[in-house]
């Protein structure tokens, strides 16, 4: 077993299972700290041929992510800058765990929203824990789009009008519920989690390494496409944060609470109510 330590998260590796579990401050919101610190873990990971499987989980029990950081979005620029890669760094990013011959698995035990819904989506496989993951875009309601593939990776999972009412409803989904949508793979009590995605991940690393990245790149011939989708998204979401009810409804979400675990702990579906008409 080898374990390494970054400053956001922690990786363990174990029988040809890493184990990569993300512990930044009390909401574990995803920012540069914590982008920067998964980046050189997939780095670490991809050089590591013993490695077959990432399962991607939280040191708090009450947040996987809790979504992106605001005033880290607030000074993001208006559009893209020139660049010769088609997708900017966010999207590179979380699409690696799409496109890496590893197994990418979100174990979701608490509250996944926004970016944090993001990365899980971006996962090759997604499961949850009844009565405690939850699971939400909230963008729409703070005044701007999803912009981590949010737009292009729900609407393949869950159909185009499922995937409206999430973005645009700005609602949280129960871990039975978002099973239901296709939002993830499966539901599970949250006494049985662990041990039934650790069985799986662990059944998985046995397989030959080149068999499970030759039937990923298989399944990935129906996703013909999605860099376009991403680059595309990054665009809208870019002209979407510098709109004027973007500045006006993120200051507004802060000063109301936004970003503290007691706000954040409460439903999704009933902050917007304060932030009407702005």
């Amino acid at each position: 077993m080898s374990e390494s330590n970054y400053t956001t998260l922690r990786l363990r590796c174990e029988r040809g299972v890493a184990f990569l579990t993300l512990d930044h401050g009390e909401l574990n919101l995803m920012d540069m700290n914590l982008l920067t610190d998964l980046d050189a873990a997939l780095n670490e990971l991809e050089a590591d041929a013993a490695v077959n499987v990432v399962v991607l989980q939280s040191a708090n029990p009450d947040f996987f992510v809790a979504h992106a950081d605001l005033d880290t979005i607030a000074l993001l620029p208006p559009a893209p800058p020139p660049r010769a890669e088609k997708m900017g760094m966010i999207h590179a990013l979380l699409d690696r765990l799409r496109t890496t011959p590893m197994v990418t698995i979100a174990k979701v035990a608490g509250r996944c929203r926004g970016g944090g819904s993001e990365l899980a989506l971006a996962c090759d496989m997604r499961f949850a824990a009844l009565g405690k993951a939850v699971f939400c875009q909230p963008e729409v309601g703070v005044g701007i789009i999803p912009g981590a593939g949010g737009t292009v990776r729900l609407p393949r999972l869950v159909g185009r009008g499922r995937a409206l009412e999430i973005i645009l409803g700005c609602a949280d989904f129960s871990a039975e519920e978002a099973e239901r949508y296709g939002y993830i793979n499966r539901a599970l009590p949250a006494d049985e989690l662990d041990v039934f995605v650790d069985s799986l991940a662990y059944r998985m690393a046995g397989f030959p390494a080149e068999t499970i990245a030759l039937a990923k790149e298989s399944v990935s011939t129906g996703e013909a496409g999605l860099p376009d989708q991403l680059a595309r998204e990054e665009e809208l979401f870019l002209r979407s944060v510098h709109s004027d009810p973007a500045k006006r409804r993120m200051a507004a979400a802060l000063a109301a609470g936004m970003q503290t675990p007691e706000l954040e702990k409460s439903c999704f579906t009933h902050i917007w109510e304060p932030l009407a008409g702005l």
